[in-house]
Order: C-alpha cells, then sequence, then structure tokens
C-alpha cells in the first residue's frame, strides 16, 4: 500500500492523546452491553441488553465530483472524442446520492445479536457529451437517475471475549452477514435524449444492487476508560459468483478506527478514520460488447452511448475518508448522530468519479421488551441513560 497511508493515522492518535488528560467521567449514552458508546454509522457496533430492540434510521447524502485514475486528476474533456480515436462520446461529471437505512436489531442472549438493515438508493449522475453527440441531441449532456430499494443486509454479531459480561470495557466480536439481491440489476437510460437508447440498460455504478447473495465476515474489537471510547473494526465481503447478467461487483474490505470522548452526561464528540478496498468488476453486462481495449464499453453493438462507465475496469480502488461528529440523548434510550467524512487518499482504478464528501444522520432508539430487565425501570421513568 503506498507509503503515505500510515501517516494518515497521525491527526488520529494526537485526537486520542489530547483527550487521554483528566475529565469527568460519565457511564456513556447507550446500554452497559453496548460498551457506553458506539459509533453509529459503522455496522455492528455494540451489543444491546438482552432481549431488547435496536433502531436506526439514517439518511445519508453523498456527493462525487471530477475523475481520477489511480492517483492523477483526470480532465473529461481531454476524454471526449471519436470512438475510433480512442476516446468517448460521453463521459461522468458528478454524482449526487441519497441512501435512507433502516436497521432493526435483537439482542437474543448477552452474546448473540440479529440484525437486519434495509436500503433506499437514490441516484443523479451528470453526463457530458462530445462535440457529436452535442449536435445530434442539441444538448451539452443530460442526468442519468436510478432509484429504488438496494440490497438487504442480514447480519450476526456473537461476543467471542469481554473482561465484564455486564459492563464490559473491552470486548471482541465475530461478525458475520450475508447481503440479499433485493436491488435492482435492470435499471434503464430512460432519461437520455434519444429514445433509441432509452431502453438500454444503466451503466453498472447506477444499478440498485449486487444481483448475489454476498457473505461477510469481520472482527470488531471496542475498549473503554470513561469518558473516552475507543475501537477498531473490519469486515470482508466476497462476490463468489456471478449475476443475472453474467457479472459480479468487486470484493470489497473495510477498516474502521474509531475515538470517542463524552464531555457531557448527554453528548460525545468521535472521530474516526475508515478506509475500504473495492475490487473491479468481473465478467462484462450480457449487454454489452467488448470494444478495441478488451473490455466491455457499450450496451449496445449499435450504440453511440460510449462511456467510461461501461468499462468494468473501471470500478475499484483504495480509499480513506476521516470522519467527524456529534451525538446527542434528546431522551432516554435515544440518540440522534451527525457524522460529516472527508475522503483524505483516492487511488481509483481506471477513470472514475472521486468522493467529495459524505454527511450522514441517524436516530437511534432502544427498545426494552418485557423480558428485558430495563423493561420496568424505563416505564416507570427512572432510567435516564438507559441503565
Amino acid at each position: 500500500m503506498n507509503s503515505r497511508i500510515p501517516a494518515l493515522f497521525w491527526p488520529f492518535l494526537l485526537w486520542l492523546l489530547f483527550f487521554s488528560l483528566p475529565s469527568q467521567a460519565y457511564v456513556g449514552l447507550c446500554c452497559a452491553k453496548c460498551g457506553g458508546n458506539m459509533p453509529m454509522n459503522i455496522p455492528g457496533g455494540g451489543i444491546p441488553e438482552t432481549k431488547e430492540f435496536r433502531l436506526k434510521v439514517s439518511p445519508m447524502f453523498m456527493n462525487m465530483d471530477g475523475l481520477k485514475s489511480g492517483n492523477r486528476e483526470i480532465d473529461g474533456n481531454s476524454l471526449l472524442g471519436m470512438p475510433s480515436m480512442g476516446k468517448f462520446m460521453a463521459t461522468q461529471t458528478s454524482m449526487d446520492m441519497k441512501m435512507m437505512n433502516l436497521s432493526l436489531g435483537y439482542s437474543f442472549s448477552d452474546r448473540i445479536v440479529g440484525m437486519l438493515m434495509l436500503m433506499y438508493r437514490d441516484n443523479a449522475m451528470d453526463m457530458r457529451f462530445n462535440a457529436m453527440m452535442k449536435n445530434m441531441t442539441g444538448r451539452s449532456g443530460f442526468t442519468m437517475k436510478s432509484s429504488g430499494l438496494a440490497d438487504t443486509m442480514l447480519m450476526g454479531k456473537f461476543r467471542l471475549f469481554a473482561n465484564d459480561p455486564q459492563f464490559p470495557t473491552r470486548q471482541g466480536s465475530l461478525f458475520l452477514g450475508v447481503t440479499l439481491p433485493t436491488g435492482s440489476i435492470d435499471e434503464k437510460n430512460t432519461r437520455h435524449p434519444l429514445a433509441m437508447r432509452q431502453t438500454e440498460q444503466l451503466p453498472y455504478g447506477m444499478q440498485l444492487g449486487s444481483g448475489t447473495f454476498d457473505p461477510s465476515i469481520g472482527f470488531l474489537y471496542q475498549a473503554s476508560r470513561s469518558p473516552y471510547w475507543w475501537g477498531i473494526n473490519t469486515t470482508y465481503t466476497a462476490r463468489l459468483y456471478d449475476n443475472k447478467r453474467n457479472y459480479r461487483l468487486g470484493n470489497r474490505v473495510n477498516l474502521d478506527a474509531y475515538g470517542m470522548y463524552q464531555f457531557r452526561h448527554d453528548m460525545l464528540a468521535h472521530l474516526q478514520l475508515n478506509g475500504k478496498y473495492r475490487g473491479h468488476i468481473r465478467g462484462e453486462m450480457d449487454e454489452s460488447v467488448t470494444g478495441a481495449s478488451g473490455h466491455a464499453i457499450k450496451n449496445n453493438g449499435n450504440s453511440p452511448f460510449m462511456t467510461p462507465l461501461w468499462d468494468p475496469q473501471n470500478y475499484g480502488g483504495t480509499q480513506w475518508y476521516v470522519s467527524t461528529g456529534l451525538q446527542w440523548q434528546p431522551a432516554s434510550l435515544q440518540i440522534l448522530d451527525l457524522t460529516a467524512t472527508l475522503p483524505v487518499y483516492q487511488n481509483l482504478n481506471g477513470p472514475q468519479l472521486k468522493d467529495s464528501w459524505r454527511l450522514m444522520l441517524t436516530w437511534y432508539k432502544e427498545i426494552p421488551t418485557k423480558a428485558s430487565i430495563r423493561y420496568f425501570k424505563h416505564k416507570s421513568g427512572h432510567s435516564k441513560l438507559g441503565f
């Protein structure tokens, strides 16, 4: 990996050192089984109190702008031209994605949690035409759009060890999951200004799902010394077979390190370093053809709609981000979290859009059942912090 990557940990380590000064201790915003506090934007955090539900609703907004190939910035205009000259009829310039995540978890015991996450996506990608397409359409470009239910995640978390089963300050867990192919891979290019192109498939990155069942495995570690909480999570997702359109998305690795400082009984700040690796797409969409580069570059042999989006090699890469945010407990058993994310390193496969920023708001609620030891405390109003 690039030698610059380790240096990215320095802001994170300095932040932890700064907040290691003596301070008043708090018991945490979440339940004791969760370890007291947990990040809301990283799946799998914490184990709820036994026989309790947890609900998370998370709208997320993401912007991508400008092209990159490897570490190099790419001028999209330099890619436009005639296909016979190795150029493209259109290139992507920017993309906005809105996502709504709804997650429901249940703690079966003090070691096992099951989780379900539903996702809805809304994608809008701006495209720029070359001179010939401008003449044909009378437009400088257009916006591709797709929206609908994305893939669904089933997850399980199994606590492997904890230094205290009721009030752990150190714990490690095994994460297992599978992505269900509920997202469509049949989205069409309905907004293209040429009617003949509107029944064609949208490119890979504009589809809503993977089209495959994708297993995940990971290890999650968290520790605390109130008012400080920290942890590291790593997960791997495998793409084991081709979907019905004869391709599969790239394998995925996530690494998240975080530190949290609770400066009030009802508020905390957090800082994260988030890394992700995505492999390139394997196979070719069944409506695509192979161009001079040996890769799929368009979705119909007669189509002038040739873009870098149709090359499966132009997907994936390595990216690192810094995230920061605040959590607030407005009421018992509830948390509001606002997290902002910026990229600090991006090494991308082929010309593709680079990330600009992300913003996520999460509403989290713990719901004790009658079998939970916290049920009567909560109903009587004596459990302000969820214990």
